[in-house]
C-alpha cells in the first residue's frame, strides 16, 4: 500500500512527462521517386505541396501511356494512280488526283484532292457511245487515324470526302429501230454539259516505303446527292466519282511526307512536356 501511494506521489509531480514509442530507422526514410519522374513533380514533393504533385504525377503517367504528337505532325502530297493503271488494261474511264493530307496530333487528317476525269465507252447493254470529256473536279475531307499512338509511318484510317465536279460530254451513234417507220434511226448529242455533288466514306491503311515515300489505298462508298439532268440524256460518268450508277470505288497512291516539327515522336519512356 505504501508503495502504490509513492507511485502515484511521483506521477503527480511530472505531470508533463511523456512516453513515446520508439520508431524503427528503417520505417522513417523516404523513398527515392520512381526513375525517369519529372524533375517539377519532385520540386513539388519537396516543397510540401503533394496534392499538385500527385496530380501532376497522374497526368505525366498518362502521357507515357497515351503518347501525344504535335499539332502539327506532317504533311504529305499525293498521286492516285489506280484507275489510269486499269485503263491500260481496257477500262473505259479513268480519275486521277493529286491530294494535300495535313496530319495533327497524329490523328486529325484534313486533306484537299484535285483531280481529271475522263471516259470514252460503249456500254454493251447500251445503244450508244459515250464520251467524257477531261474535267477537274475537286474533294474536301477529313481521315482518323486509328493508330495515332503509333509512328506515323504505319497508319489505319476512316475517311470522308465531298466531292463536287462541272464536266462535259457527247453522246454519239445513238441508234433505235422506229416502229412507225419500220427502220433504224441515229443521231449524236454533242457538247452535253452536267454538274455532280456525291460524299464518300471509306477506310484505307498507309505503309511506309523508304525514307520519306510511302504507299496507300483507300476503299470507299460513295452516294451522289444531285447531278444535273439534260433533256435528251443523263451523264453515264462523273469524274472523280465513276459511272453514275456505281457505288464503290478505289484509290492507290504514292505519298511524300514532310515532317513539321524537329523534335522526334515521343516515346513511352521519356515524358512528353504539356
Amino acid at each position: 500500500m505504501t508503495l502504490s501511494l509513492l507511485s502515484l506521489s511521483a506521477l503527480a509531480q511530472e505531470p508533463d512527462k511523456r512516453h513515446v514509442t520508439p520508431v524503427k530507422p528503417e520505417t522513417n526514410q523516404v523513398k527515392p521517386p520512381p526513375k525517369g519522374t519529372d524533375e517539377r513533380i519532385i520540386q513539388q514533393y519537396i516543397t510540401g505541396d503533394s496534392t499538385a504533385a500527385m496530380q501532376e504525377a497522374r497526368r505525366d503517367s498518362l502521357r507515357r501511356i497515351y503518347k501525344r504528337y504535335p499539332r502539327l505532325t506532317d504533311l504529305s502530297f499525293g498521286v492516285n494512280f489506280i484507275e489510269p493503271f486499269f485503263m491500260a488494261f481496257g477500262q473505259s474511264y479513268a480519275s486521277a488526283d493529286v491530294s494535300a493530307t495535313l496530319n495533327m496530333w497524329n490523328r486529325l487528317q484534313p486533306t484537299v484532292e484535285l483531280g481529271l476525269g475522263w471516259a470514252k465507252s460503249t456500254p454493251d447493254d447500251m445503244n450508244f457511245t459515250y464520251k467524257g470529256k477531261p474535267s477537274l473536279y475537286f474533294k474536301v475531307g477529313a481521315n482518323y487515324n486509328f493508330m495515332f499512338k503509333n509512328s506515323p509511318d504505319y497508319q489505319a484510317y476512316i475517311g470522308i470526302r465531298l466531292g463536287y465536279s462541272t464536266f462535259s460530254y457527247d453522246v454519239t451513234d445513238v441508234h433505235y429501230w422506229n416502229s412507225f417507220w419500220q427502220e433504224e434511226q441515229r443521231f449524236d448529242l454533242f457538247g452535253q454539259r452536267s454538274h455532280a455533288l456525291w460524299g464518300e466514306a471509306g477506310v484505307g491503311i498507309k505503309v511506309k516505303l523508304w525514307n520519306s515515300l510511302s504507299m496507300g489505298w483507300m476503299i470507299r462508298y460513295h452516294n451522289l446527292f444531285n447531278y444535273g439532268k439534260n433533256d435528251n440524256s443523263k451523264p453515264w460518268f462523273i469524274p472523280g466519282y465513276g459511272p453514275r450508277n456505281s457505288s464503290l470505288g478505289l484509290s492507290l497512291g504514292l505519298y511524300y511526307t514532310l515532317p513539321l516539327h524537329r523534335s522526334s515522336a515521343p516515346s513511352s519512356t521519356t515524358p512528353s512536356q504539356p
